[in-house]
């Protein structure tokens, strides 16, 4: 699909979004689109690495609000969902190029990714209790033993949005490089491990993973079962409707 782009770059996978006019807003469809590209990775051996970029303006603005109250996430076979334990499960090397703002899953998926550059107009925000909602993709999982409880806790409860450089050092962003640079440093970087011995880099990553792919697993379903109660909840619709009616929420009225 045109939303997400797909291509070969010699042994790299390359996925990028390709929703600008729309900040790179995630779609049903697209969680599909993502989650085969990977999954095609995964199958051909050809493909050593998967590269995951957006645009120099958005790497993704999270979900599509609208497209995701028409497709809400009803089971473990949502698009989405598909799409969260392809990419959770990868076994080969995936590299993140960040440039502009990387909302919600646009943060939380680079959690995931095993190398991440950004540049430094990067702004992330993991907005969920803001609209209501809980984390997804295993972040209350993983954000904590990344950045720190304390750290993962002021940006998961507050929803409040951090730079680049807060990013780094949160510890899920690898390198800071210029705007202009972003792209063909992260194109030259996923084709150094793709020339790297397949196996060794594979084994190295299950090695690092370890027994937290069984966490990481268990807590996306976790989650998904919260955020299918929070979607429906008054807090929610609330929150949805003040988005869409480009109003403050007010929250005043439930406890």
């Amino acid at each position: 699909m045109d939303d997400v782009l797909v291509q070969r770059d010699g042994a790299v996978q390359v996925i990028s979004f390709n929703r600008a006019h729309k900040k790179n807003a995630i779609t049903a469809a697209m969680y599909s689109a993502l989650a085969e590209g990977i999954l095609q990775a995964e199958a051909d051996p050809s493909l050593r690495v998967i590269l995951i970029q957006g645009h120099a303006e958005a790497f993704s603005a999270g979900n599509d609000l609208e497209d995701f109250l028409k497709h809400p996430p009803t089971d473990g076979n949502a698009p989405v969902f598909q799409f969260l334990y392809a990419i959770s499960q990868a076994t080969k090397p995936i590299v993140a190029a960040v440039a502009g703002n990387a909302v919600g899953v646009g943060t939380t998926l680079l959690l995931h990714c095993d190398v991440v550059y950004a540049a430094e107009t990067a702004r992330f925000a993991l907005p969920f209790t803001q609209l209501g909602l809980c984390p997804e993709a295993a972040s209350s999982w993983l954000l904590p033993r990344v950045a720190g409880y304390q750290r993962a806790a002021e940006k998961l409860l507050f929803g409040e949005p951090f730079d680049v450089n807060e990013a780094v050092a949160m510890g899920f962003v690898n390198r800071v490089v210029p705007a202009a640079e972003l792209t063909a440093y992260a194109a030259k970087r996923a084709a150094q491990l793709a020339a790297m011995p397949a196996a060794s880099l594979r084994a190295t990553k299950q090695l690092m993973k370890g027994d937290s792919a069984r966490d990481v697993n268990e807590r996306i379903r976790e989650e998904a079962l919260e955020f299918g109660k929070r979607l429906i909840s008054p807090e929610a619709r609330e929150a949805f409707t003040a988005f869409l009616e480009k109003r403050k929420p007010d929250f005043s009225q439930f406890s």
